[in-house]
């Protein structure tokens, strides 16, 4: 799929499910509500959006929510996606999560082909880790992730900087990634769905934060890529430092992805309201065009790039919840 803007589209996020078992504060309010179960894209519908891209020319997938080790069958549904990487039509499968019910589905997710998991992190305080998450526990995480590398698959962290909450900690989360062998991304809060905080109060340019870490290492500019849109620096101690810059830096022009969420609605962009309505068609008893014909077509209507704002402070610059959209 290449599209109007000459991009390849080879990267799928797929949400599982828009609910979450943590309410961290910078994605969504206390009293989220969450779509009815009927809404949600069946395991049967979402193993057909993945196919369809697959069949489109989709190299790397990767299943988010929510939370989608929260939503039972998940691992099941992994087994059976994991058909594409036997047959060599997807490079891989990969995996989002909070971390909290990691430990108890490593080795299976390893079982069926996951190598690769992105674990969200920002806080190594407990105290301060159950109040940005509104509750969670730092020791299910710590041992999830302990878990995953021992069963051989490779951790990212993802800790999401807030100023007034984990600025000072950002050289301590390196270390103690460094310490475990594994890359942490440090990202920009985005202006997504109302959490009941103002952006702007919790807003921290990357910039800010690398010369925070340059105090500590000498950042390298590494040619390390997993397909999605951090960028990659490695330290003078062999460490691997990722910095996401939506809004500091944007990096619409080499963007090669779109989501799914679990609702079935095709997002082109993350900080775009345009898509299409994909359970509508799994769900037409008349429809005659093929679900990969209709992405097809479709695909020409991913915008340039995104208009996310940070000043648009409270209700964020898109309605939709990060959560359901899909990180």
């Amino acid at each position: 799929m290449i599209d109007a803007y000459g991009r390849t589209i080879s990267y799928l996020r797929l949400s599982v499910t828009d609910r979450c078992n943590l309410r961290c504060a910078y994605c969504m309010p206390v009293a989220m509500r969450f779509q009815p179960r009927a809404e949600l894209l069946d395991w049967d519908e979402l193993d057909a959006v993945a196919s369809a891209f697959v069949g489109l020319g989709v190299r790397r997938l990767r299943l988010t929510g929510g939370e989608p080790l929260v939503r039972k069958g998940i691992v099941e549904f992994v087994e059976r996606l994991s058909r594409h990487l036997r047959s060599g039509a997807l490079d891989e499968i990969t995996m989002t999560t909070n971390g909290t019910e990691l430990e108890r589905n490593a080795a299976a997710l390893a079982k069926h082909g996951i190598r690769r998991i992105n674990v969200s992190l920002d806080s190594l305080d407990p105290a301060q880790f159950e109040r940005i998450t509104r509750g969670g526990q730092l020791d299910r995480v710590i041992a999830g992730i302990d878990a995953a590398l021992a069963v051989g698959i490779a951790i990212k962290l993802n800790t999401v900087v807030l100023r007034n909450d984990n600025l000072d900690e950002v050289v301590g989360l390196a270390q103690w990634a460094h310490r475990r062998g594994v890359a942490i991304s440090f990202i920009e809060v985005m202006p997504l769905g109302d959490v009941e905080q103002s952006r702007i109060d919790q807003h921290v340019p990357m910039t800010a934060v690398r010369d925070l870490l340059e105090q500590r290492w000498t950042l390298i500019p590494s040619a390390t890529r997993t397909g999605g849109p951090a960028r990659y620096f490695s330290t003078n101690e062999g460490g691997t430092i990722g910095f996401i810059t939506p809004l500091s830096e944007n990096f619409c022009g080499g963007c090669n992805r779109v989501r799914v969420t679990a609702t079935g609605q095709l997002c082109f962009c993350l900080g775009q309201n345009d898509g299409i309505d994909l359970r509508a068609l799994l769900r037409d008893p008349e429809r005659t065009q093929p679900l990969g014909s209709a992405i097809a077509e479709a695909i020409h209507r991913k915008p340039l790039g995104h208009d996310f704002r940070i000043a648009a402070a409270v209700t964020g610059t898109v309605d939709r919840h990060m959560s359901v959209t899909g990180g």
